[in-house]
């Protein structure tokens, strides 16, 4: 097996210079922030649109929705302002790319801000960082600053008539503030409960304005869409999700790591490839393609082009592309207890579905996992699951379900021998 051919690390390109990108002198050296200044001087915010809108940009956030298309969306002459809202609540377990974004390249997300700001008619834009991610607030926080001190954010950015203005803001902490309208909720100095859409937040968002709430990767990718074109950015991968793509490999593989590699690369080759293979040779049992939220597939799953269409067929979601690999001593029962025991966790309460049967999931789980459950139990996870999907205001009690459903149609041998070593 060999490495798809990659011709060079955008996303990741911190990782190739020898210099820090985190300051802002070595970005503009390295031709930094002068797509943005090229753009505003040279095109029309809707051509702006139109351009990502050509490349195919997917959101790689986990939904998969075409940017383009949700800038398009945005409520105009409302008389409101517009904002524009950066995802950096990177709380999906499995998931660490935006991380490694924001603490080794925040001026490559703040120039995709401020091309996206220009395109949607945005003078405001606001970074919500996760509650956690305090060193990466702290380098925002920096790269705001130095960027506001040269004239790139501000009033009259580059010397043209256009304002955009830049705030961090370090969340609460929690899952939930992931959910774009729970996001919104808690920038509002609320409780970050989701809200019922519609409307949806390109019409009725943050304090009632239009709103785009965009991924850290995503925002990324349009600073590469911009300066090489949506042609180059077509040629990568599918064409119906074309791009570069960050993919996170975690669990039992040799080196864990974030892989930048083309969308439709194969779930195969980046763990035997990339990753290294399963760790001390063992055999591969299972994969979680996506974060935690997502289907699991079974090792005989594996030879799957990594992108939003490829996995929906195979029954599982890219989601954030959080690849969670499992060795073939791997204890089912526990990793899906692990696994529920975060989704109670993490529930805002706010929906009775989720609220009570994350709860029930947990504890049947536990059940199960100490020796005195009964095959009954699995039947009632199979019903409760059934009763948690697509009942609630957000989609936590729908992340919180599948796994369950995955993991007992896939592995149930599991979950029905660890019942026999009981009663036997």
């Amino acid at each position: 097996m060999t490495e798809s051919a990659y011709p060079e690390r955008v996303l990741l390109h911190y990782l190739d210079q020898e210099s820090d990108l985190c300051d802002i002198e070595n970005y503009v050296a390295d031709g930094g922030y002068a797509t943005a200044r090229r753009v505003l001087d040279e095109m029309a915010p809707v051509e702006v649109i139109d351009t990502v809108k050509e490349s195919g940009l997917r959101g790689r956030g986990g939904a998969g929705f075409p940017t383009g298309m949700k800038w398009g969306f945005v409520a105009r002459d409302t008389g409101k302002p517009v904002y524009l809202l950066c995802n950096a609540d990177e709380s999906e377990p499995g998931t660490f790319k935006d991380r490694l974004l924001i603490e080794n390249d925040p001026h490559q997300l703040i120039e995709g801000m401020i091309l996206s700001a220009y395109a949607i008619g945005s003078e405001k834009a606001f970074i919500y960082v996760r509650g956690e991610f305090r060193k990466g607030y702290d380098i925002l926080c920096r790269a705001v600053e130095a960027a506001e001190a040269r004239g790139f954010l501000g009033e009259k950015i580059f010397g043209t008539e256009h304002t955009v203005g830049i705030v961090v803001h370090l969340g609460a902490g929690a899952y939930i503030c992931g959910e774009e309208t729970g996001l919104i909720e808690s920038l509002e100095g609320k409780r970050a409960h989701p809200r019922i859409k519609p409307p949806f937040p390109a019409v009725q968002g943050l304090f009632g304005c239009p709103t785009i709430v965009n991924n850290v990767e995503t925002l990324a990718c349009v600073r590469h869409v911009m300066e090489k074109g949506p042609a180059w950015f077509k040629g990568i991968g599918p064409e119906k999700s074309p791009g570069p793509k960050l993919f996170c490999v975690s669990g039992h593989v040799n080196k864990p790591g974030v892989f930048e590699l083309p969308m439709g690369t194969s779930l195969r080759e980046l763990i035997e490839v990339h990753a290294g293979g399963v760790t001390n040779g063992r055999a591969l049992k299972a994969v979680i393609p996506g974060g935690s939220s997502v289907p699991i597939l079974r090792a005989d799953e594996v030879d799957l082009a990594m992108d939003f269409d490829s996995v929906a067929a195979a029954g599982s979601m890219l989601g954030s592309a959080g690849v969670i690999v499992m060795d073939e001593d791997t204890d089912m029962v526990a990793t899906l207890r692990t696994i529920a025991h975060f989704y109670h966790h993490e529930s805002c309460g706010q929906c009775t579905p989720c609220r009570e049967g994350t709860g029930w999931l947990e504890t049947i789980l536990l059940r199960l996992e100490s020796g005195e459950g009964t095959e009954a139990d699995i039947e009632t996870l199979y019903s409760v699951a059934g009763g948690m999907m697509g009942t609630t205001i957000c989609a936590l009690s729908d992340a919180a379900a599948m796994p369950v459903r995955s993991f007992l149609d896939k592995f149930r041998d599991d979950f029905l021998g660890s019942l026999a070593a009981v009663q036997g």
